[in-house]
């Protein structure tokens, strides 16, 4: 097979805040296999130089550039935080620019299958881009605290990110695979090498 014909089919890879979705990420990385996570992407469309940057700085002025051109995000998100509009404008500038930048990175791989990993899949609808889901789950009271030992925040903060993202049985309905992570690292370890080996066996994600 050449490289130029081949492309990775892709697993989507997502979870609640606390549920070890990074923890997963990082084996598939340690496991060879080619993965992009949203945030990494959401920070290659605005670095100097590209496009997106450019029209931020023209529609919200000079204000949300740092000293050495980078974009200030803090600057940014208050910005946004405070207008819904300004919010909606951004988000339609940058989401497609986002995507187009995922799904083209994520076709390089030389892996069989690539991983896109994103707290929004579900919500976000690209699930609809990937050949299959999985999904990282853990019970209510370990996703709190995980998030609380991790984060510098508080309780009620991390029960308001909760209850903003897609309950768990919703997240579930859309899972071609599910992770129950519960226990400790070796354990969460385990069931991915062991989804990594039956992943290696299909063709575009399906059995």
């Amino acid at each position: 097979m050449t490289t130029a014909a081949f492309t990775p089919w892709i697993l989507g890879l997502t979870g609640g805040i606390g549920s070890g979705k990074s923890a997963a990420a990082e084996r598939f990385v340690e496991l060879g296999v080619h993965l992009v996570d949203a945030d990494q992407a959401a920070r290659w469309v605005v670095e100097p130089g590209r496009p997106a940057l450019a029209s931020i700085v023209e529609h919200f002025g000079p204000g949300v550039l740092q000293a050495d051109g980078q974009l200030d995000r803090a600057a940014l998100r208050q910005l946004i935080f405070a207008d819904p509009v300004q919010r909606k404008w951004l988000e339609q500038l940058l989401h497609p620019l986002i995507g187009q930048e995922i799904f083209s990175y994520l076709a390089k791989g030389q892996s069989p299958y690539a991983v896109y990993v994103s707290p929004l899949l579900i919500e976000s609808g690209q699930y609809q881009k990937t050949q299959r889901v999985l999904v990282i789950d853990a019970p209510h009271h370990l996703q709190v605290s995980r998030t609380l030992a991790r984060d510098n925040t508080s309780a009620e903060q991390v029960q308001a990110i909760l209850k903003a993202q897609l309950s768990r049985e919703d997240r579930l309905r859309h899972a071609d695979d599910v992770v129950v992570n519960d226990g400790d690292l070796a354990a969460l370890h385990e069931q991915i090498d062991r989804l990594h080996h039956f992943y290696l066996t299909l063709r575009g994600g399906q059995p």
